[in-house]
């Protein structure tokens, strides 16, 4: 359209022509100069997350190929960490240890969280109390709490070796025997963790419509059938979420075992025989006990792998089932539109 076919009273801006300068005869100032302010307010949260964000992850990758010890110089020695890695028992049973203690916590866990969220949600009276009771233990200390259960757990004269000697049912070496000592920190972590899954799967549920529940009553399904055929299904994201949160969680333990059980003369931990040496216990005593910083970010590495496939493995075992059902319909409404 030329100048001649414009509309009345319209003027057209001829191709090429400058754009005309503010009234008061300043030139527009260019890209960068005009959104420095707005860069200049968001430049904070960038420069702190560089500073203690990026630049850690880098360097611990950086440091992963080095041997030192904190002070001295640092010497590039190639994939020596990894490879002494690979064959450093001590690390596997800390792997080992890790995933005993991830199964007797998580598991129950997730199971004992759905169903607390279940009860507050059909619950009538007290709603408010049961969920402040149920979130307290993940606002409290975690040290002195776990102090305070550490005389529960006690050998000689603790609680429950008390309780158990009333009833002569024996004593447990809940702080010495391999398997108690992972029940015991797995036991610190369910009662820490448990109330905080619980308020999730309970905002799950309150997101669920109550059309659908009262669908399922007119059609005669009982509360067992309305739980595992109704709740369960809708509540996948919200398990799934749960599940991939208490995995990285259970995997990075390191507070319980190590206030459980404090580091020797020599410098071992997670109690005796090193039975519960989690990874991060394990990861701060080769770094900031032996001083061996560039094998303890090896060890980060390495855990962060850990973390990488087991999430992978719930998102597949949880979350996998909804993608094949969304990419069968998808197919189906192909074949049929065909």
């Amino acid at each position: 359209m030329g100048l001649a076919d414009a509309p009345r009273g319209k003027a057209v801006k001829p191709r090429g022509s400058a754009a005309k300068p503010p009234p008061d005869g300043s030139r527009p100032l260019p890209g960068w100069r005009r959104y420095w302010p707005m860069y200049a307010a968001v430049s904070p949260f960038f420069i702190l997350f560089a500073v203690f964000g990026v630049f850690p992850v880098g360097f611990s990758v950086y440091l992963s190929f080095m041997s030192w010890d904190g002070i001295g110089e640092m010497q590039a020695i190639g994939w020596e960490n990894y490879a002494y890695l690979v064959t450093d028992s001590d690390f596997w049973q800390s792997i080992g240890n890790t995933l005993v203690i991830w199964l007797l916590s998580t598991v129950p866990m997730i199971f004992l969280a759905l169903g607390i969220a279940y009860a507050l949600h059909t619950a009538v009276r007290f709603k408010a109390f049961y969920r402040v009771a149920y979130f307290v233990p993940n606002i409290t200390s975690i040290v002195a709490m776990t102090l305070v259960l550490g005389s529960v757990f006690s050998d000689s004269s603790g609680l429950l070796n008390s309780a158990l000697r009333a009833i002569h049912a024996g004593e447990v070496g809940w702080l010495s025997d391999p398997w108690a000592m992972k029940v015991s920190v797995a036991a610190i972590t369910v009662w820490r963790w448990v109330g905080y899954n619980a308020i999730i799967c309970l905002a799950g549920l309150q997101a669920i419509s109550s059309d659908v529940f009262e669908a399922a009553k007119v059609d005669g399904a009982n509360n067992r059938q309305t739980f595992f055929r109704i709740t369960i299904p809708m509540l996948r994201p919200v398990i799934l979420f749960v599940a991939v949160t208490s995995t990285i969680g259970g995997l990075q333990l390191f507070t319980e075992p190590q206030v459980l059980f404090p580091v020797d003369d020599n410098g071992n931990v997670g109690g005796p025989g090193g039975e519960a040496t989690t990874i991060v216990l394990y990861l701060y005593q080769q770094a900031f006990i032996f001083n061996r910083f560039g094998y303890g970010a090896a060890v980060g590495w390495a855990l962060f792998l850990l973390i990488a496939v087991f999430s992978v493995i719930n998102w597949r075992l949880i979350g996998g089932r909804d993608e094949d059902a969304i990419g069968t319909g998808k197919r189906k409404g192909k074949s049929r539109a065909r």
